[in-house]
């Protein structure tokens, strides 16, 4: 919305949208200050979900929680280094990105985490994860 009032989006905002979005919608939205629903912020990857508030008011909070359960239960480690991989790598070309993944990955391989999933794999268990 800042171009209806003359100036441009500040803050990194006209770098990091058009890499979130496809470029030619984030031009759209910023050149014509459009502003969008919940349901087009989902449409054009913006926003994972829309959600119907509940009773409690609170929909997207407990939408937060749940996924916030299902990355819980796995290896804290091997999180950690996807997120920095993931983040570090969309900073850069795609070559340089591999790279950065790949070093990302050999932080994981001495873990005593790696072993514990591997052999609560190979047992048909639940890993039990110390973050180590």
């Amino acid at each position: 919305v800042e171009t209806k009032w003359a100036i441009m989006p500040a803050a990194g905002g006209s770098q990091r949208l058009p890499r979130i979005i496809n470029p030619s919608i984030a031009k759209e939205l910023i050149f014509c200050a459009r502003v969008i629903d919940g349901n087009e912020a989902r449409d054009i990857g913006l926003a994972n979900y829309v959600m119907k508030q509940n009773s409690s008011s609170d929909a997207a909070y407990q939408k937060a929680l749940a996924i916030s359960r299902q990355i819980l239960v796995n290896g804290p480690l091997g999180v950690r280094s996807a997120k920095v991989s993931i983040n570090r790598g969309l900073e850069t070309d795609i070559l340089t990105g591999c790279k950065i993944e790949q070093l990302c990955y050999a932080q994981v391989i001495p873990t005593k985490d790696r072993i514990e999933g591997l052999t609560a794999f190979k047992e048909n268990r639940p890993p039990k994860y110390i973050g180590e």
